[in-house]
Protein backbone atom coordinates (compact mmCIF):
# COMPACT_ATOMS: atom_id res chain seq x y z
CA UNK A 1 0.00 0.00 0.00
CA UNK A 2 1.29 3.49 -0.83
CA UNK A 3 1.62 5.57 2.47
CA UNK A 4 3.49 8.47 0.67
CA UNK A 5 1.25 10.06 -2.41
CA UNK A 6 2.20 13.75 -2.90
CA UNK A 7 -0.38 16.30 -2.87
CA UNK A 8 -0.35 18.95 -5.75
CA UNK A 9 -0.70 22.20 -3.96
CA UNK A 10 -1.39 25.88 -5.08
CA UNK A 11 0.74 28.06 -2.57
CA UNK A 12 2.07 31.46 -2.58
CA UNK A 13 5.97 32.12 -3.39
CA UNK A 14 7.45 34.41 -0.61
CA UNK A 15 4.83 37.42 -0.95
CA UNK A 16 1.91 36.77 1.78
CA UNK A 17 -0.27 39.99 0.64
CA UNK A 18 -0.20 38.62 -3.16
CA UNK A 19 -1.63 35.63 -4.44
CA UNK A 20 0.77 34.24 -7.08
CA UNK A 21 0.04 30.40 -7.62
CA UNK A 22 2.52 28.53 -7.75
CA UNK A 23 2.75 24.53 -8.18
CA UNK A 24 5.11 22.16 -5.48
CA UNK A 25 4.77 19.02 -4.32
CA UNK A 26 4.54 18.59 -0.56
CA UNK A 27 3.61 15.09 1.43
CA UNK A 28 0.64 14.90 3.78
CA UNK A 29 2.91 12.74 5.57
CA UNK A 30 5.06 16.36 6.72
CA UNK A 31 3.71 19.00 9.19
CA UNK A 32 4.46 21.80 7.26
CA UNK A 33 3.33 25.43 9.00
CA UNK A 34 0.43 27.12 7.11
CA UNK A 35 2.39 30.43 7.35
CA UNK A 36 5.86 28.71 6.16
CA UNK A 37 6.35 30.17 2.47
CA UNK A 38 7.11 27.65 0.29
CA UNK A 39 8.56 28.25 -3.64
CA UNK A 40 7.71 27.42 -6.58
CA UNK A 41 8.58 23.48 -7.46
CA UNK A 42 9.60 23.07 -3.98
CA UNK A 43 9.27 19.02 -2.72
CA UNK A 44 8.88 18.04 0.56
CA UNK A 45 8.81 14.13 1.15
CA UNK A 46 7.45 12.52 3.84
CA UNK A 47 7.66 12.96 8.49
CA UNK A 48 9.09 16.57 7.71
CA UNK A 49 8.77 19.48 9.70
CA UNK A 50 8.85 23.36 8.44
CA UNK A 51 8.19 25.90 10.68
CA UNK A 52 6.08 29.27 10.95
CA UNK A 53 9.30 31.52 10.26
CA UNK A 54 10.54 29.37 7.12
CA UNK A 55 10.93 30.31 4.21
CA UNK A 56 11.76 27.71 1.86
CA UNK A 57 12.96 29.28 -2.44
CA UNK A 58 12.09 27.68 -5.50
CA UNK A 59 13.61 24.29 -6.67
CA UNK A 60 14.09 23.61 -3.00
CA UNK A 61 13.73 19.46 -1.95
CA UNK A 62 13.14 17.82 1.57
CA UNK A 63 13.76 14.16 0.68
CA UNK A 64 12.57 12.84 4.28
CA UNK A 65 12.81 13.39 7.50
CA UNK A 66 13.94 17.13 7.93
CA UNK A 67 13.15 19.33 10.30
CA UNK A 68 13.65 23.12 9.67
CA UNK A 69 12.15 25.09 12.34
CA UNK A 70 13.13 28.85 13.67
CA UNK A 71 13.92 31.98 11.19
CA UNK A 72 15.57 30.46 8.66
CA UNK A 73 15.46 31.62 5.09
CA UNK A 74 16.66 29.17 2.15
CA UNK A 75 17.25 30.05 -1.21
CA UNK A 76 16.94 28.25 -4.77
CA UNK A 77 17.15 24.45 -5.69
CA UNK A 78 19.19 23.66 -2.38
CA UNK A 79 18.71 19.33 -1.12
CA UNK A 80 18.53 17.83 1.92
CA UNK A 81 18.86 14.54 2.64
CA UNK A 82 17.20 12.44 5.48
CA UNK A 83 17.77 13.46 8.92
CA UNK A 84 18.78 16.89 8.34
CA UNK A 85 17.83 19.61 11.47
CA UNK A 86 18.14 23.10 10.09
CA UNK A 87 17.58 26.14 12.71
CA UNK A 88 17.95 24.26 15.77
CA UNK A 89 18.25 25.97 18.96
CA UNK A 90 21.96 26.50 19.73
CA UNK A 91 23.96 24.38 21.72
CA UNK A 92 25.00 27.51 23.62
CA UNK A 93 23.56 28.02 27.46
CA UNK A 94 22.77 31.34 27.26
CA UNK A 95 20.94 31.56 24.41
CA UNK A 96 16.79 32.22 25.40
CA UNK A 97 14.10 30.50 23.08
CA UNK A 98 12.37 33.65 22.04
CA UNK A 99 15.75 35.12 21.29
CA UNK A 100 15.53 37.22 17.31
CA UNK A 101 18.07 35.17 15.76
CA UNK A 102 18.28 32.79 12.75
CA UNK A 103 19.98 30.90 9.59
CA UNK A 104 20.33 32.72 6.10
CA UNK A 105 21.33 30.18 3.50
CA UNK A 106 22.28 30.91 -0.12
CA UNK A 107 21.51 28.89 -3.09
CA UNK A 108 22.38 25.60 -4.63
CA UNK A 109 23.95 23.40 -1.80
CA UNK A 110 24.07 19.76 -0.79
CA UNK A 111 23.33 19.18 2.87
CA UNK A 112 23.76 15.11 3.17
CA UNK A 113 22.20 12.86 5.53
CA UNK A 114 22.22 14.33 9.68
CA UNK A 115 23.90 17.37 8.81
CA UNK A 116 22.88 19.99 11.74
CA UNK A 117 22.62 23.88 11.05
CA UNK A 118 21.97 25.82 14.78
CA UNK A 119 20.44 28.75 14.61
CA UNK A 120 22.58 32.02 15.68
CA UNK A 121 22.90 33.08 19.16
CA UNK A 122 22.14 36.26 20.28
CA UNK A 123 26.35 37.27 19.78
CA UNK A 124 27.79 39.31 16.39
CA UNK A 125 25.32 39.78 14.22
CA UNK A 126 22.40 37.20 15.17
CA UNK A 127 22.77 34.85 12.31
CA UNK A 128 24.20 31.46 11.23
CA UNK A 129 25.31 31.72 7.69
CA UNK A 130 25.64 29.60 4.62
CA UNK A 131 26.65 30.45 1.36
CA UNK A 132 26.14 29.31 -2.05
CA UNK A 133 27.30 25.86 -4.13
CA UNK A 134 28.38 24.13 -0.35
CA UNK A 135 28.52 20.40 0.26
CA UNK A 136 28.34 19.40 3.60
CA UNK A 137 28.30 15.77 3.60
CA UNK A 138 27.16 13.29 6.09
CA UNK A 139 26.91 14.09 9.91
CA UNK A 140 28.53 17.87 9.68
CA UNK A 141 27.62 20.06 12.25
CA UNK A 142 27.64 23.65 11.68
CA UNK A 143 27.26 25.48 15.27
CA UNK A 144 25.64 28.96 16.01
CA UNK A 145 27.06 32.11 14.29
CA UNK A 146 29.19 30.43 11.89
CA UNK A 147 29.65 31.86 8.71
CA UNK A 148 30.34 29.29 5.75
CA UNK A 149 31.27 31.38 2.19
CA UNK A 150 30.83 29.74 -1.63
CA UNK A 151 31.87 26.28 -2.74
CA UNK A 152 33.21 25.26 0.36
CA UNK A 153 33.46 20.84 1.21
CA UNK A 154 32.87 19.99 4.47
CA UNK A 155 33.45 15.91 4.58
CA UNK A 156 31.44 13.70 6.31
CA UNK A 157 31.70 14.11 10.12
CA UNK A 158 32.96 17.80 10.62
CA UNK A 159 32.68 19.36 13.68
CA UNK A 160 32.33 23.25 13.24
CA UNK A 161 32.38 24.94 17.08
CA UNK A 162 30.12 28.65 16.77
CA UNK A 163 31.49 31.56 15.26
CA UNK A 164 33.52 29.35 12.71
CA UNK A 165 34.59 31.12 9.16
CA UNK A 166 35.05 28.81 5.84
CA UNK A 167 36.26 30.99 3.38
CA UNK A 168 35.57 30.61 -0.10
CA UNK A 169 36.14 26.77 -1.69
CA UNK A 170 37.84 26.01 1.35
CA UNK A 171 37.66 22.06 1.88
CA UNK A 172 37.65 20.48 5.53
CA UNK A 173 38.09 16.55 5.55
CA UNK A 174 36.51 13.96 7.34
CA UNK A 175 36.13 14.01 11.31
CA UNK A 176 37.80 17.22 11.85
CA UNK A 177 36.90 19.64 14.29
CA UNK A 178 37.50 23.62 14.19
CA UNK A 179 38.05 25.78 16.93
CA UNK A 180 35.60 28.38 18.00
CA UNK A 181 36.28 31.89 16.80
CA UNK A 182 38.64 29.83 14.14
CA UNK A 183 38.68 31.03 10.36
CA UNK A 184 39.39 28.55 7.30
CA UNK A 185 40.84 30.30 4.65
CA UNK A 186 40.48 31.10 0.98
CA UNK A 187 41.11 27.58 -1.07
CA UNK A 188 43.18 26.41 2.27
CA UNK A 189 42.65 23.07 2.76
CA UNK A 190 42.83 20.76 5.90
CA UNK A 191 43.41 17.19 6.01
CA UNK A 192 41.33 14.15 7.66
CA UNK A 193 40.83 13.85 11.49
CA UNK A 194 42.61 17.27 12.21
CA UNK A 195 41.58 19.29 15.71
CA UNK A 196 41.79 22.34 14.20
CA UNK A 197 42.76 24.83 17.02
CA UNK A 198 43.67 28.16 15.51
CA UNK A 199 43.52 30.04 12.16
CA UNK A 200 44.76 27.86 8.60
CA UNK A 201 45.51 30.89 6.41
CA UNK A 202 44.46 31.47 2.34
CA UNK A 203 45.82 29.13 0.12
CA UNK A 204 47.87 26.48 2.60
CA UNK A 205 47.22 23.00 3.06
CA UNK A 206 47.22 21.84 6.95
CA UNK A 207 48.04 18.33 8.24
CA UNK A 208 48.06 16.23 11.10
CA UNK A 209 45.55 14.84 13.69
CA UNK A 210 46.72 17.41 16.78
CA UNK A 211 47.79 21.19 16.06
CA UNK A 212 48.50 20.64 12.44
CA UNK A 213 51.20 21.62 10.81
CA UNK A 214 50.89 24.36 7.20
CA UNK A 215 53.42 21.92 5.30
CA UNK A 216 52.96 23.44 1.59
CA UNK A 217 50.50 25.15 -0.29
CA UNK A 218 47.09 23.67 -1.69
CA UNK A 219 48.45 23.36 -4.88
CA UNK A 220 45.81 21.39 -6.50
CA UNK A 221 43.03 23.66 -5.24
CA UNK A 222 45.09 26.96 -6.67
CA UNK A 223 45.29 25.12 -10.05
CA UNK A 224 41.39 23.97 -10.17
CA UNK A 225 40.36 27.36 -9.17
CA UNK A 226 42.42 28.63 -12.22
CA UNK A 227 45.17 30.87 -11.09
CA UNK A 228 47.96 31.53 -12.64
CA UNK A 229 51.29 29.64 -12.29
CA UNK A 230 52.72 32.96 -11.96
CA UNK A 231 50.78 33.97 -8.70
CA UNK A 232 50.87 29.95 -7.54
CA UNK A 233 54.42 30.23 -7.16
CA UNK A 234 54.99 33.49 -5.70
CA UNK A 235 52.69 32.03 -2.84
CA UNK A 236 54.81 29.18 -2.36
CA UNK A 237 57.81 31.47 -2.16
CA UNK A 238 55.34 33.63 0.90
CA UNK A 239 54.99 29.86 2.32
CA UNK A 240 58.66 29.57 2.52
CA UNK A 241 59.86 32.58 3.58
CA UNK A 242 57.31 32.69 6.61
CA UNK A 243 57.23 28.71 7.59
CA UNK A 244 60.67 27.84 6.79
CA UNK A 245 63.11 31.37 6.88
CA UNK A 246 60.63 32.14 9.90
CA UNK A 247 60.22 36.12 8.58
CA UNK A 248 57.90 38.46 9.71
CA UNK A 249 54.52 40.02 7.68
CA UNK A 250 56.25 43.03 7.59
CA UNK A 251 59.59 42.24 5.81
CA UNK A 252 57.36 39.62 3.68
CA UNK A 253 55.91 42.64 2.46
CA UNK A 254 58.71 44.34 1.55
CA UNK A 255 60.36 41.89 -0.05
CA UNK A 256 57.71 41.09 -2.91
CA UNK A 257 56.97 44.91 -3.21
CA UNK A 258 60.52 45.45 -4.20
CA UNK A 259 60.18 42.44 -6.75
CA UNK A 260 57.01 42.77 -7.89
CA UNK A 261 57.62 46.61 -7.71
CA UNK A 262 54.72 47.48 -5.60
CA UNK A 263 52.18 45.46 -8.39
CA UNK A 264 51.02 42.92 -5.49
CA UNK A 265 48.92 40.25 -6.45
CA UNK A 266 45.47 40.09 -4.87
CA UNK A 267 46.06 36.27 -4.24
CA UNK A 268 49.96 37.52 -2.36
CA UNK A 269 48.03 40.24 -0.26
CA UNK A 270 45.21 38.06 0.94
CA UNK A 271 47.48 35.86 2.35
CA UNK A 272 49.67 38.80 4.10
CA UNK A 273 46.62 40.36 5.31
CA UNK A 274 45.18 37.18 6.86
CA UNK A 275 48.33 36.71 8.67
CA UNK A 276 48.15 40.26 9.80
CA UNK A 277 44.66 39.71 11.42
CA UNK A 278 45.82 36.51 12.84
CA UNK A 279 48.75 38.10 15.03
CA UNK A 280 46.84 41.13 15.73
CA UNK A 281 43.94 38.71 17.66
CA UNK A 282 44.65 36.01 20.59
CA UNK A 283 45.37 32.63 20.77
CA UNK A 284 46.14 32.11 16.84
CA UNK A 285 42.72 33.07 15.58
CA UNK A 286 41.96 36.57 14.41
CA UNK A 287 38.58 36.49 14.99
CA UNK A 288 39.46 36.16 18.97
CA UNK A 289 39.23 39.86 18.83
CA UNK A 290 35.57 40.10 18.47
CA UNK A 291 34.53 37.38 20.88
CA UNK A 292 33.49 39.57 23.68
CA UNK A 293 32.63 42.97 21.40
CA UNK A 294 28.91 43.98 21.41
CA UNK A 295 26.42 42.02 19.19
CA UNK A 296 26.06 43.91 15.66
CA UNK A 297 22.79 43.25 14.04
CA UNK A 298 22.29 45.84 11.60
CA UNK A 299 21.14 44.37 7.92
CA UNK A 300 24.67 45.18 6.32
CA UNK A 301 26.40 43.09 8.78
CA UNK A 302 24.58 40.03 7.66
CA UNK A 303 26.83 40.22 4.10
CA UNK A 304 28.65 36.63 4.57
Amino acid sequence: MRLDAPQRLKTSIFIQDKDVPMSTRISRLSDVHQSARIGDGVEIGPFCIVGPDVTIGAGTRLDSHVSIQGQVTIGERNRFWPNCVIGGEPQDVSFRADADTGVEIGNDNLFREGVTVSRGAEKEDHWTRIGNSNMLMANAHVAHNCHIFDNTFLVNGVLLGGHVHVQDRAIISGNSVVHHFATIGTLAFVSGGCRVPTDVPPYMLACGSDNPDVRTINLVGMRRAGIAESTIRTIKRAHRLIYREHKRIDEVRRIFDDELEGVIPLELNTLLTAFEQQRAGKQGRAREAVRNAPPDVSRDSKAA
